[in-house]
């Protein structure tokens, strides 16, 4: 296994805290404002649970789920839905239960498509975003990921369908939506949508962690074929992978309201907002971050340097190579602070 990248950033994170105000910690997409109140309730109420739970999900979240992807993201056609403890644990896990042999993963990307490639044994390959330049001998799994962490790229619809096409060479298409909440200067768009009926070979991951600010909860679903969810079903049962009994009621109640997620939307771009400029008006460019809850940005030099210049204010950023070797000349900002940090922070970006 590689080592955790964020052990890397120990020393900087140590030079950070030097600052005579403090550090600021905007390595992290760790969010930091509150659970919503009704949400921490039906927890709450949930939470005499002497039995097991089932591994396919209460009927009252199994309801949740299918209204969301029907609702929200306009699912349509032949479906099922799985409870997950988390979308990371299932991006790790997934190569391995379906036995794949070679999975494809974005060249900029999330470390744990590669992490679960190699707990798998398979072969990986990173490709582009444009899925029509791609080999036509693609890989076994494939994952597609917008909007993208760590760029806040959202892809087209013509990129998506291009991926979904893949399928008919016997591919897995697995896309992982876990921002489709938090579009910005971009809206993301639902693969289920451009699915357009034909759920075969595609799955798609959401997580509450960040669209509920439930991270502490686990909460999140995978949808899509019905015969790839029955197969991973049975695999989960067996490993004892259920989502805790309170948890699939907190999660049924929170899918069940978006005001309060278009309520946290407005509070990212609200802090994008603030904060772009300041990088900009310090030779930062600003690449895509159209949603989601990051800034990728650049000054034109190596990351480590990005990430010493920010140390030295007293701001912990992550460097562009944790997402692969594309990215070793940006940073990754996020905005899992408060507003005061995120002000605090600006202050420094342009004054210190």
């Amino acid at each position: 296994m590689p080592d955790f990248p964020w052990d890397l950033l120990a020393p900087y994170g140590v030079r950070a805290k030097n600052h005579p105000k403090g550090a600021i910690d905007l390595s992290q997409g760790t969010p930091v404002d509150p659970t919503p109140d009704f949400i921490q309730k039906a927890l709450h109420e949930a939470s005499n649970a002497p039995g097991y739970p089932v591994t396919t999900g209460s009927p009252e979240l199994r309801r949740a789920i299918i209204t969301y992807c029907r609702d929200q993201l306009g699912a349509a056609g032949e479906f099922d839905v799985l409870p997950v403890i988390g979308s990371k644990e299932f991006v790790a896990w997934l190569p391995f239960m379906l036995r794949s042999k070679k999975v494809l993963i974005p060249e900029i990307a999330y470390p744990t498509y590669r992490v679960g490639a190699i707990i798998a044994g398979a072969e990986i390959k990173e490709v582009g975003i444009d899925a029509t330049k791609w080999n036509t001998d693609s890989g076994d799994l494939i994952w597609v990921n917008t909007p993208s962490n760590p760029t806040g790229r959202v892809h087209s619809a013509d990129e998506i369908t291009a991926a979904l096409a893949h399928r008919s060479r016997g591919a897995i298409v697995a896309v992982d939506e876990c921002y489709f909440s938090f579009g910005d200067s971009k809206k993301p768009i639902s693969t289920f949508q451009l699915a357009r009926g034909d759920n075969k070979n595609f799955l798609t991951v959401h997580s509450l962690s960040k669209r509920s600010n439930l991270a502490g909860y686990r909460g999140a679903f995978v949808a899509g074929d019905p015969a790839l969810i029955s197969r991973l079903l049975e695999l989960r049962k067996h490993a004892g992978m259920m989502a805790p009994a309170p948890v699939q009621h907190a999660v049924a109640v929170a899918l069940g309201d978006e005001v309060h997620v278009q309520e946290q939307a407005m509070v990212y771009a609200a802090r994008r907002k603030r904060l772009a400029p300041a990088l900009t008006s310090k030779g930062f460019a600003v690449d895509f971050s159209d949603a989601g809850l990051y800034i990728w940005c650049s000054n034109g030099e190596e990351d480590w340097a990005q990430v010493a210049w920010f140390a030295e204010r007293g701001i912990l950023v992550t460097p562009g190579n944790f997402y692969g070797k594309g990215g070793a000349r940006h940073i990754r900002i996020a905005l899992t602070a408060t507003d005061a940090k995120i002000d605090e922070a600006i202050e420094r970006i342009l004054h210190s």
